[in-house]
């Protein structure tokens, strides 16, 4: 099972980890470029895995409870060290902070749900505030150093990031909504 390729995808994401986050703390132009160069790869894989994993039969559980882990921790890991060492905008913590909440509340939920034999599905929305999230985080993990490194010093890296930051904020908020109406439903309040 730890052979089959979607979870050795799965697991080279959680891998990617602490070298996404070396590079991001080494601080130069192009340690912030390979930073960035590697968390779109662990990005792709997030795609690929899932993809894979149906389309060979080689769904597990050990994909369905660490594909979502893996994500929460390489974003988790990348928008602390941003803002850890002061890469982020001071009006980028908001959108982050809700990102982050979000991502506890929904695991909360699923954990919980998973006692009561419910799931809580991926909508359509969620994914779209997947790819505005990682997008975003790609360019503030790559900065504008990185456009100076591309020949582009006239691209705002970083504020381009910080928009796309609070864009999956705003989408996280309605989904993180739609999650939790949908949870309470499956609680007994009484």
């Amino acid at each position: 099972m730890l052979t089959d390729l979607p979870n050795v995808l799965t697991i080279s994401r959680i891998v990617a980890i602490p070298i996404v986050v070396l590079f991001a703390a080494w601080g130069s132009p192009q340690t912030d470029a390979l930073a960035c160069f590697l968390f779109i790869l662990a990005g792709v894989t997030d795609y690929f895995d899932g993809k894979l994993a149906r389309s060979r039969h080689q769904l597990s559980d050990f994909g369905r409870m660490f594909d979502s882990i893996a994500d929460k921790l390489l974003v988790g890991a990348c928008l602390m060290v941003l803002a850890g060492l002061g890469r982020m905008a001071y009006f980028s913590l908001w959108p982050a902070i809700i990102i982050l909440c979000r991502e506890i509340l929904v695991s909360g939920m699923r954990e919980y749900l998973a006692e009561r034999r419910a799931s809580l599905p991926v909508t359509r929305l969620a994914k779209w505030k997947t790819g505005f999230q990682m997008t975003a985080i790609g360019f503030q993990l790559a900065g504008d150093g990185t456009g100076v490194l591309l020949g582009m010093p006239w691209l705002p890296v970083a504020l381009i990031g910080a928009v796309l930051l609070w864009i999956a904020a705003a989408l996280t908020l309605i989904t993180g909504w739609d999650y939790l109406t949908t949870g309470l439903r499956h609680v007994n309040l009484s």
